[in-house]
């Protein structure tokens, strides 16, 4: 085996570990290390925010007095200033460890490179770059983050090859199931692939109109495990939020404070009725003339909570709107094939739009993904490493 083949399935497996902290990390990164030896794997770890211990000091611990003179596999650079842990490059260094491969530095623009600069310093070879993409694509909420301190904006929406999400609205919040009127669009396999989303973010977001409309609970039912509750985000600029909602009975029958509301004006005595079933309600200041909270502001309120990434799970109009205000750093469209047609069915996003071609929102880095006959275009309205 060729050392550029080695290096890249030891990174690799540093990338799987790293994977393993999803659900567990947040509001840090995700990060696996593999120390090797002479070719033999003799420690490993992957870091969790409840642990403390950064994968380094894990693989370090189970490695002992074989990283002497080993090789340190990591998908980001070596932790190397003081934050809730001493930096890890000096236990690398103290434990003699002889080469560092890194797939990239340090999104964070105040310590980038620091890791690198320190164990150079002490002798080691230091290679970077091996596998970018996708460790860069692992830990994108983590670099929009800590480069802006708003969470990154994934808009999601399942829709038929006309572009339409639903059929025509439905009047009244529908019964206990939560289906939505007129039933599923995308297959159960990408249904269950939703729920590998939503584990994946911190947060999620719809309008009062979904509520209305399709009476979910919006939880993450991937069976996976994670540190801090689903943040459930409610758009509602006037309190239209139903009690008797599944949404609220839920967080009424426990403590988890995981359903927020933004509203811009409402009736006191009905907040008080959400906040006492166990609903937060803020209020956020009116975006221009529309009556809805502020966009914007919401992000940088879910950034003061340490919120990395929000997913739109919302109808027509939020996605209208959150398009419209650019807060949107990604897109993941299902489409199934079927055709909705007609004037009165719900088309993926509504409100004024852009009216000229040149002003369109441009998808970039495009992923396409099959679940059975559905299929998904992932893609980014902008780079979440961008300053």
């Amino acid at each position: 085996m060729s050392a550029y083949s080695a290096d890249e399935q030891h990174l690799n497996r540093a990338l799987e570990l790293a994977r393993h902290s999803i659900g567990l990390a947040s509001p840090n990164p995700y990060v696996g290390a593999v120390i090797t030896n002479q070719g033999e794997l003799v420690g490993e770890g992957s870091y969790t925010y409840d642990g403390v211990k950064h994968a380094e000091i894990l693989a370090l611990e189970q490695a002992g007095a074989k990283a002497r003179g080993g090789t340190l596999y990591i998908n980001l650079e070596p932790h190397g200033h003081q934050g809730r842990t001493p930096p890890c490059t000096d236990a690398l260094i103290k434990a003699g460890i002889h080469r560092v491969v890194a797939s990239m530095s340090d999104p964070n623009p105040k310590v980038s490179g620091c890791g690198f600069e320190q164990v150079r310093q002490a002798g080691m070879q230091v290679e970077v770059g091996q596998l970018e993409e996708q460790a860069r694509k692992l830990n994108e909420a983590f670099a929009r983050y800590i480069r802006h301190s708003t969470p990154l904006v994934t808009l999601k929406a399942a829709m038929t090859l006309d572009g339409k999400i639903a059929p025509a609205p439905a009047e009244a919040i529908t019964a206990n199931n939560g289906i939505p009127p007129g039933g599923w669009i995308t297959s159960e396999t990408a249904r269950e692939h939703v729920h590998e989303l939503r584990h994946e973010h911190d947060a999620l977001l719809v309008g009062a109109g979904t509520i209305l409309s399709d009476n979910p609970l919006l939880t993450d039912r991937s069976g996976k495990p994670r540190r801090r509750p689903l943040l459930r985000v409610i758009l509602d600029s006037r309190l239209r939020l139903p009690l008797d909602s599944r949404l609220v009975r839920d967080a009424a029958s426990g403590h988890k404070n995981d359903v927020l509301v933004f509203c811009s004006s409402g009736d006191d005595e009905k907040q008080t009725a959400l906040e006492k079933a166990g609903v937060r309600v803020e209020k956020i200041p009116a975006f221009e003339s529309d009556g809805r909270p502020d966009l914007a502001a919401i992000l940088r309120r879910l950034g003061e909570m340490e919120i990395l990434s929000l997913m739109v799970e919302g109808g027509a109009t939020i996605n209208g709107a959150a398009l419209a205000a650019r807060v949107v750093d990604k897109v993941f469209l299902y489409y199934a094939p079927k055709i909705l047609g007609g004037t009165g069915s719900v088309p993926f996003a509504a409100g004024p739009g852009f009216h000229l071609m040149t002003q369109a929102a441009q998808v970039q880095r495009l992923y396409l993904h099959r679940f059975g006959e559905d299929f998904a275009v992932e893609g980014y309205l902008r780079d979440p490493y961008s300053e």
